[in-house]
């Protein structure tokens, strides 16, 4: 079994990050050896999308299990239609968080528990001149009593058209952004 813990540094001594999305590091451990890789999350500084391809960069990488802080509902849609347990609210050393999971204290979620955009704060811009929290900014979700879910095939068709937009989003954005550098170099 493998284990992926949002991280603030890249050891088994770094404190879990409250963000799954645009957390710094990931530690993807055996829980039973305790060895473990770090891994730097490519997309933590991206302007949108972070929670998706965080999400499909997790899933990709063969873990069953993810203890984080916070997830948001791009990124569980993704997770959890990747078949992945998700358990959030975990703080504190890597380390004692993975075990924590051995002795069974941490049970998965079956819903996001932060609103998106959750990990973006307030006032960043993505570079391109306009606002990313929307007036969103950190909007918290009650916690429920947390139910294993097996997520159904229409679950993961959600995510999938999901993943599809936010795409589709991000390339009109590079694409226009393009266009107006292009303009500019004329």
């Amino acid at each position: 079994m493998r284990i992926a813990i949002s991280a603030t540094c890249p050891t088994l001594d770094a404190e879990v990050d409250a963000r799954f999305g645009r957390c710094p590091y990931f530690i993807i451990v055996d829980p039973d050896t305790m060895q473990f890789e770090a891994m730097e999350n490519s997309s933590a500084m991206a302007g949108g999308g972070a929670g998706i391809s965080t999400g499909q960069m997790i899933a990709s990488k063969g873990v069953q299990v993810v203890l984080t802080g916070n997830c948001g509902p791009n990124a569980y849609q993704v997770l959890s239609a990747a078949g992945l347990q998700v358990i959030t609210g975990v703080s504190g050393k890597v380390r004692d968080a993975v075990i924590a999971y051995k002795s069974g204290q941490f049970q998965a979620v079956s819903q996001p528990n932060v609103a998106d955009h959750f990990g973006m704060g307030r006032g960043m811009g993505k570079g391109m001149g306009r606002g990313v929290g929307r007036g969103m900014g950190v909007g918290i979700m009650p916690s429920v009593t947390p139910v294993p879910q097996t997520p159904s095939p229409e679950q993961g068709l959600e995510a999938l058209k999901a993943q599809s937009q936010v795409l589709a989003q991000q390339l009109s954005e590079l694409q226009r952004r393009i266009k107006e550098l292009e303009k500019k170099g004329e």
